[in-house]
């Protein structure tokens, strides 16, 4: 029996090896992570992470061929496959700050599995990793083999959280990149063979190395210059009275662009978008190209730029001021059917807002109040280290409250923020909402969900991304 085990048991390692164990019965999977707690909750009714359909992958085959353990070290000498899925987060100091990946965790775990490896092992980049990781990696287990070989592979996940499972059943390729040698080859054919129980073999695409590791980065850049893209014109939109939702459905209908990644919003979040973008300058720079260092570092600024438009919409719209007034937040995940709150926009608005002395009440459906205060509290990049190297105890800011039901949420407040497209919000009684508000009443829909005409007869003032401006708006200042 084949043993594959994944180090790392988070939002990559957990789901991927799921569906890994549930299509080849006959390979033995297992997650090894040194989190006591998360580990518990893999093997729990209640798993770490919300995501729609992972509960019955999981509970199929857990058990059987699937595992969750925190003997990291005896799984990893059992298994002929070791998939790599650790934290790479941003440096926050030395060399490359700001943007070089930090690969801390990366290399320890190299020099763990150099240590307590018996036999040959095929090990495999899940993480995503700056370009030229694997060589790094390499190093590392080849000065610590002890006369054992390892083949390294750059495997790179395409996942979009809240699609997660369904990505995996039917993802749109599997790229697997290795060395261009008679040993590598076969590394990258008993991997693919792994995939082929149920991916079609014109869908696993196999590259060297390096183009495997670029090509993720530059999948997350070219999604994320995408979404930039579209926010830009929603400022022009709102300037010149156009709406960005006819301007995006008629970009959309080139066959050559297509209407996905169109959608304006508040801005992009998730684990992923901006730590690789900036990978990807950090790389450009130490390459000699700051022209295409700056190209791409300017999806970021856009996006910033997009989110702190947000907030100098709400200020200026409200007299000049949110201090002491209340302020509803729906929704804190990046996006809805996750949990997720990793670089989510909703961060910097509730910060932008606290920081005009705004008192902040939130509700998001799937987020608990300890990561909410967590993440209001914690430094940027820190949401990257593993948690138990995170701030054990957040302080909490006394301005926030987090209420578990919309209604009480938006009693009293003076205005309402939407932050994530949950479904649930489109469906809102939103006069039973204006009934309880102090007036006037504003709706600031950052996602563009809700119907702004209805909420405007029944009393609400509406501002929505790249719309034509409500009449109370057009006097208010775009930047506060």
């Amino acid at each position: 029996m084949v043993k594959i085990c994944c180090i790392g048991a988070g939002y990559v390692g957990g789901p991927t090896m799921a569906v890994i164990a549930l299509k080849c019965p006959d390979i033995e999977v297992a997650v090894v992570d040194i989190s006591v707690s998360r580990i518990t909750a893999w093997n729990s009714d209640q798993l770490p992470i919300y995501e729609p359909g992972l509960d019955d992958v999981v509970k199929q085959c857990r058990g059987k061929n699937l595992f969750f353990s925190t003997d990291v070290e005896k799984h990893v000498c059992e298994a002929d496959i070791v998939f790599v899925s650790v934290n790479t987060p941003t440096k926050t100091r030395g060399l490359g700050a700001g943007k070089a990946a930090d690969l801390t965790y990366w290399e320890s775990a190299a020099r763990m599995i150099a240590d307590v490896s018996k036999s040959d092992k095929i090990v495999v980049e899940k993480s995503t990793v700056p370009v030229k990781t694997a060589e790094a990696i390499e190093k590392i287990l080849t000065h610590n083999s002890k006369g054992i070989n390892f083949q390294i592979l750059s495997n790179p996940e395409f996942l979009a959280e809240g699609t997660a499972i369904e990505d995996l059943f039917k993802p749109d390729r599997v790229l697997i990149g290795g060395r261009e040698t008679p040993a590598g080859q076969k590394a990258i054919k008993t991997l693919k063979d792994v995939y082929a129980h149920w991916v079609s073999e014109e869908n696993i695409i196999t590259t060297n190395l390096w183009s495997a590791e670029l090509s993720k980065l530059a999948a997350n850049a070219f999604l994320a210059q995408r979404i930039s893209s579209v926010n830009a014109m929603s400022a022009l939109c709102e300037a010149t009275g156009a709406d960005v939702s006819e301007v995006s459905y008629a970009v959309g209908k080139d066959t050559r662009i297509g209407a996905k990644f169109l959608n304006s919003s508040v801005g992009f979040g998730g684990s992923c978008f901006q730590k690789d973008i900036l990978n990807l300058v950090y790389i450009c720079e130490c390459n000699g190209l700051p022209e295409v260092a700056e190209y791409w570092r300017q999806v970021i600024k856009i996006n910033d730029y997009q989110k702190s438009r947000f907030v100098n919409r709400v200020v200026a719209s409200m007299f000049n001021t949110v201090s002491n007034k209340k302020i509803a937040v729906l929704g804190f995940a990046f996006k809805k059917d996750t949990g997720d709150t990793r670089e989510t926009p909703a961060i910097d608005v509730c910060k932008g807002l606290l920081g005009d002395k705004a008192r902040l009440s939130i509700y998001d459906p799937q987020v608990t109040e300890d990561q909410i205060q967590r993440d209001l509290s914690m430094n940027k990049f820190d949401w990257d280290h593993p948690l138990h190297l995170q701030p054990m105890s957040p302080t909490t800011i006394k301005q926030v409250s987090v209420i578990w039901d919309a209604y009480a949420a938006t009693k009293d407040a003076h205005g309402i923020c939407i932050l994530t497209e949950w479904n649930e919000f489109k469906t809102l009684d939103f006069q039973k909402i204006y009934d309880n508000m102090q007036k006037p009443a504003f709706v600031f829909d950052g996602r563009n969900i809700v119907d702004a005409e209805k909420l405007r007869e029944i009393g609400f003032i509406v501002y929505s991304i790249g719309k034509p401006l409500d009449a109370w708006l057009k006097d208010m200042p775009a930047v506060a």
